[in-house]
This record gives structure tokens, sequence and C-alpha cells, in this order.
């Protein structure tokens, strides 16, 4: 099993209501779990979100904390309702309404990863299934639920980039109807997770840094912007995609020739970002 169910990067000082968290760069897969799938070490890795937790780890230096996955997202997906558990793959789930994530096989448990490769050759117990959820998923959104409530009660409000990248195929639709290929999606549920003044300045952040920049489609947000996104309670959740291509060899899940430079861009988008609701009287947090 992988060892921890997340990190947590804090500051030295919280002087940011911004919470950047990363539900899918999660890389510790164990051998017990690579030795029941189907599938070799590295197409496993196909749906994670590789080093995007290194593209934002910037963020505690200005002032906000970091949260990042370390159990991989083909192992357990952070970013699915707990009980969203798919019948075609877990033992004694009982088929309910339609539900489109399930119904493609990423559900809480994945039975799929990129492209709708299996990773499991049969079906899982029902024991497997809630022991995963119970190690991992719970206290990752546990932590997540701390860090939204005490920057809330801190600044009076909070704000949540719920930080992943996409395949660059992932935007070929979108790109067909678009002056500019779309580099950065942000999705706040079409307005339902966050106040439209909030998405536009982390819309300004990208866009000011050169980026193209589109809201929603394709990725609106999923269970995080749902679950957390209260705009009317002053608690924002908005979702960013970055196309792959840019920073990383998809074929090799490698950095790519440009990372770096890409890593120091970002760096003052995210700094941009945590100025939000910036105070530079806080005092430190304590350690976890």
């Amino acid at each position: 099993m992988p060892k921890v169910a997340y990190h947590l990067e804090l500051p030295e000082a919280a002087t940011s209501c911004v919470v950047f968290a990363s539900p899918h760069s999660g890389r510790d897969y164990p051998w017990s779990f690579l030795r029941g799938t189907v599938l070799d070490e590295h197409s496993i890795r196909s749906s994670e979100d590789a080093f995007v937790d290194r593209l934002f780890d910037c963020a505690p230096q200005f002032g906000a904390p970091l949260l990042r996955a370390v159990a991989p997202r083909a192992f357990i997906d952070l970013n699915r309702a707990a009980d969203e558990l798919d019948p075609a793959l877990i033992e004694g789930v009982r088929r309910g309404g339609h539900n489109p994530r399930i119904a493609s096989g990423l559900g809480v448990v994945p039975r799929v990863v990129a492209n709708g490769r299996a990773i499991y050759r049969g079906k899982l117990p029902m024991a497997e299934a809630e022991r995963r959820i119970t190690r991992y998923w719970h206290p990752y959104h546990a932590q997540l639920r701390t860090l939204l409530e005490r920057a809330r009660d801190r600044f009076g409000e909070v704000v949540l980039i719920d930080c992943h990248s996409m395949p660059h195929e992932a935007l070929d639709g979108v790109a067909r109807n678009s002056a500019r290929r779309p580099e950065i999606v942000i999705g706040d549920r079409f307005g339902a997770s966050a106040a439209p003044e909030i998405v536009a300045r982390i819309e300004g952040a990208f866009a000011g840094a050169g980026l193209s920049v589109v809201r929603n489609t394709p990725f609106a947000g999923a269970y995080v912007t749902q679950t957390y996104g209260r705009p009317s309670r002053r608690q924002h959740a908005i979702q960013v995609e970055i196309d792959r291509s840019i920073y990383m060899d998809e074929e090799r899940i490698r950095p790519n020739g440009n990372f770096h430079a890409f890593r120091r861009l970002l760096r003052g988008v995210v700094a941009e970002i945590a100025a939000i609701g910036h105070r530079e009287e806080e005092q430190p947090l304590a350690a976890e």
C-alpha cells in the first residue's frame, strides 16, 4: 500500500486565503498493486497528472499551502465521491442510476486508465475498495476540509485551486473552434463553484503570463469543485487543467526541455493567484 495518503507543504506564514491541491499527481505505486494489474509500470501511469505537484510547489513561498496526493489516481481517485463504486469492478456493488464517470470505468476505484485500458483481470473484493477509501480518500479530504475551514476562518474567504493536467489531444475539439489552441482550461462548473470576480482574476493570471485560456470546455470540474465550491459561503473552488505537452513528453512520461522554463512561468502565475486576500501580518501555521 502507498505509505501515506498525502503530503502537506505549509508556508512559514499563512498570508493568503488560497489553498492549492493536486489530487492526481500521486506516484507511489506499491508492488502489490502493480502485481495485480494487467498493465505494465509505464502504462499504469497514463492517467496520472505527472509532475503537476512540482509545477505548483512554489505555493508555500507565497503564503499558501499545497496539498498533494501520494497514492496514484489508478489506485484511488480523490476527485470522485467515496460512494462512486463501480459494479463492473467491485464485488457486491449494486447497479444504481446512471453515472457517466462510473459507466466509463472512472469511479473512486478506477477500472481503467487513459484510453479505456483495463487495470485488472477481474473484480476486486469490496473490502479492498473500502480499505483504499479509508486509508487514502478520507484522510486526504479531511485534511482538505481543515485547510479550507482554517483559511476561511482566518481571512473570511477561501479559494481552492484544484490542480490538474490534461492530454494534448483532449483539446482537439476546442482547438478547431479557437483562433489559438487553448493551453489552460479553468473549470468553475459554469459559475456554480466560484464567484465571477475570483474566476476572472485566476483567468487573468494565466492569460497575463501569455497562456491561452478557456473556461469549462472540455473540463468544468468534478467532485472537488462540486463539493467544495460554495461561493454563497465565500468558499470558491476552481479546477485548473494544463496541457501536458507544454512541459512533458506524454508518451515517455518525462519532463521535456520546456519543463523548467514553464515552471518558472507558473511561479509568477501562482504568486498572482496567491495574492488574492493577501495579508502580511498573519502568523506562522502550526506544524501538522
